[in-house]
């Protein structure tokens, strides 16, 4: 089958930083689904790996963790799929990636694909949509209030892939004032498209452009991106009793400025149910399918902005690119090989 890897890890632009491969087409067994892959999205877990990952002796690291596809054989032990099911997931970080013709899952973690997107609009939202879900509703509690806060989220990055969904789910599926950062007119006209009840500019001091709103001090704050250029400014807006939840690796993370708030900080990594097989990581699944639903019912919508025609490594070096740039809007697929 063909495939995109890496057998060393470095810059995007090295002649060798990703390679069109042959790899033996896998066969799926236990609950594992065998899926003939239509479509692939990149997410800065991509560049992330890329950059700083050893593959083993002589083995191919494939990346890719977002795809759409149909399910072309399924192990002994798999009873929620079959044969000829469309399907979309983020897979498992630990396992190899997406950006092949064949991609072994295990069951629990896929759901069915949106019967309304095409296979590249839905490849746009598993990773993302699981990581906004799960921040939200398992690790902040939105939907418990905070207090004397202002029922608010201040959602930082929301122009990025996973702060366009998480402002899509806070408007759709909550009573919260939603507030998005976004600092150039392109990206403050995606978060207020994607529902942001408000837009503020995060190269601005934040805590002084949330007092200028005039709503309080807001019970949750979603940090995606740069969390520690922000650190202080979250510990000054946020409520007492609030609760801040990050997804990026700062390099240190000092949560002493939230003691005195009696602030919890919660982080929140999409791979911790199948890293470590949780007694829970079916969830994963009842999520992607919930979101399915609400795809089809008109409640969200995919965050594709931008589509190539072929997964190959040329256009994957191109989308690195431009993810490296802190640039991108939205999710960017891939869909279709060679």
């Amino acid at each position: 089958m063909r495939a995109i890897g890496f057998e060393q890890p470095g810059d995007i632009d090295r002649d060798r930083s990703l390679v069109d491969i042959e790899l033996p087409t896998p066969t799926p067994t236990g609950r594992d689904i065998l899926v003939a892959v239509k479509a692939v999205s990149v997410n800065p877990v991509d560049v992330k790996v890329r950059r700083s990952v050893q593959p083993k002796s002589s083995q191919w690291k494939v990346l890719g963790w977002d795809a759409a596809g149909v399910v072309s054989a399924v192990g002994s032990e798999v009873t929620l799929f079959q044969p000829g099911d469309e399907v979309f997931y983020a897979g498992a970080i630990a396992r190899p990636g997406t950006n092949a013709e064949y991609h072994l899952v295990d069951e629990r973690i896929v759901g069915m694909k949106p019967k309304t997107l095409d296979w590249a609009a839905a490849a746009a939202l598993p990773l993302t949509s699981l990581t906004a879900w799960e921040m939200m509703f398992d690790r902040l509690d939105v939907r418990k209030a905070v207090p004397g806060a202002a029922p608010a989220i201040l959602i930082i990055g929301g122009a990025g892939g996973v702060g366009s969904i998480a402002i899509q789910m806070a408007r759709q599926l909550t009573d919260l004032t939603v507030i998005a950062t976004a600092s150039r007119p392109e990206t403050v006209a995606w978060a207020m498209e994607m529902g942001a009840h408000q837009a503020i500019d995060h190269s601005l001091p934040l805590a002084d452009e949330i007092v200028k709103l005039g709503l309080g001090a807001p019970a949750f704050v979603f940090a995606t991106t740069q969390t520690d250029r922000h650190l202080d400014a979250i510990a000054a807006l946020i409520a007492p009793q609030g609760r801040w939840g990050l997804i990026d690796d700062p390099a240190t993370l000092d949560i002493t400025k939230f003691k005195r708030k009696s602030v919890s900080v919660h982080w929140e990594l999409m791979f911790t149910r199948s890293i470590f097989n949780t007694s829970d990581i079916d969830e994963q699944g009842k999520i992607l399918n919930e979101v399915s639903r609400l795809v089809d019912a008109g409640v969200l919508k995919t965050t594709m902005t931008e589509r190539y025609t072929k997964v190959n490594a040329a256009n994957l070096k191109q989308v690195h690119t431009l993810i490296e740039s802190g640039k991108a809007r939205g999710k960017i697929v891939l869909e279709g090989f060679e």
